[in-house]
């Protein structure tokens, strides 16, 4: 039996197309940044998906009262440096992210980088906080 969560290995051999040194994996703009990037964006907007009940674009959300507008950036810090993220947002401003909530750590842990993001208790400020750059200004 697959196991569900397996990554295929032809999209793994894909992104793997320029790779010359580990900098162009663990590095400052390396894979596994652009990787965590690109998938907490992604679980972010499936979470405004599920908060407002409808895919972006679809006519089904069309005078519901609620629909998304616009993103806000969000600044990730950790052992990785800074991650910017684009954080969607909905008109009634009701829209509370679960995977990087307002000052909520994260942690990237393993191996020189090569780790996962793993969700910490603490207080905004500390070692791996979000920051919402709103609040900078």
């Amino acid at each position: 039996m697959k196991d569900p969560m397996a990554i295929d290995k032809k999209l793994i051999d894909q992104l793997l197309t320029d790779y010359k040194k580990p900098e162009d994996i663990i590095g400052e703009n390396g894979l596994l940044k652009e990787l965590t990037k690109a998938i907490l964006e992604r679980a972010l907007e499936a979470e405004m998906t599920d908060h407002l009940g409808y895919e972006k674009h679809d006519p089904a959300g069309h005078h519901r009262g609620n629909t998304r507008n616009g993103k806000s950036p969000k600044t990730l810090k950790g052992e990785f440096g800074e991650l910017e993220l684009e954080t969607p947002r909905d008109r009634k401003a009701t829209f509370d992210p679960k995977i990087v909530a307002k000052g909520q750590m994260l942690q990237h842990v393993g191996v020189g980088g090569a780790g996962v993001v793993q969700r910490l208790e603490g207080h905004a400020g500390a070692h791996g906080a979000v920051a919402d750059d709103r609040d900078a200004a």
